[in-house]
């Protein structure tokens, strides 16, 4: 017979499952149907992110989804550190940004992952999600380009958390990037030739 699965791996499948659904949650999807709006996935770029929301011209469902998308992150790694431990807690977060990237619901085909990214970074560090915020800010108001800012900012981010932490957030966000870099592959060839969609811009 097999050996029955240790009670640290089971918590961590279990932390890992939890966080998933969470951030399997496609906000984008659910609020523009509800609004009554076309299907978020035929507009633009077929995100289902905050960004191409925003292409729809509804400012509004943009913020909402952008809001959403965040807090499912949040959720997972606070309620999971709230009855575990921080280490648990960042495999939640892991999860939750897996399940925003690959939703069980919409065949895996989800987002590319930068609100959900805040928001795990919000609930695991609040100071690093201020400074994320800061340079995305800052390149998005100089550029226009969304997902610039983005790649900007989450680069910097593990260097930020490296400066701050002495525990393995740095390893968790240095994934993360790798993962959201991968994601954003198709934006950054279109940067590089200049044809990049950029924020406001309608489809």
């Amino acid at each position: 017979m097999d050996a029955p699965l240790s009670p640290p791996l089971v918590a961590t499948a279990v932390a890992l499952l939890f966080g998933y659904l969470c951030g399997s949650i496609p906000f984008g999807v659910i609020l523009t149907r509800l609004a009554g709006t076309q299907d978020i996935r035929s507009v633009g770029s077929g995100n289902i992110g905050a960004t191409n929301v925003l292409r729809t011209g509804n400012k509004a469902l943009a913020a909402a989804t952008l809001l959403g998308d965040m807090l499912k992150g949040t959720a997972a790694v606070l309620i999971v550190l709230y009855f575990t431990s921080r280490n648990l807690a960042m495999v939640a977060g892991f999860g939750a940004f897996v399940g925003h990237l690959f939703p069980v619901w919409l065949h895996f085909k989800g987002g590319k992952g930068v609100a959900t990214y805040i928001g795990i970074l919000l609930g695991l560090a609040w100071p690093a999600a201020l400074a994320f915020c800061a340079i995305w800010l800052a390149v998005a108001a100089v550029t226009r380009y969304s997902s610039l800012a983005a790649l900007i900012a989450s680069a910097a981010t593990p260097g930020v958390l490296l400066a701050a932490s002495s525990g393995y957030e740095p390893v968790l966000f240095g994934a993360l990037t790798v993962i959201l870099w991968i994601m954003h592959r198709d934006n950054i060839a279109r940067l590089m030739q200049g044809t990049e969609g950029k924020i406001g811009q309608k489809a």
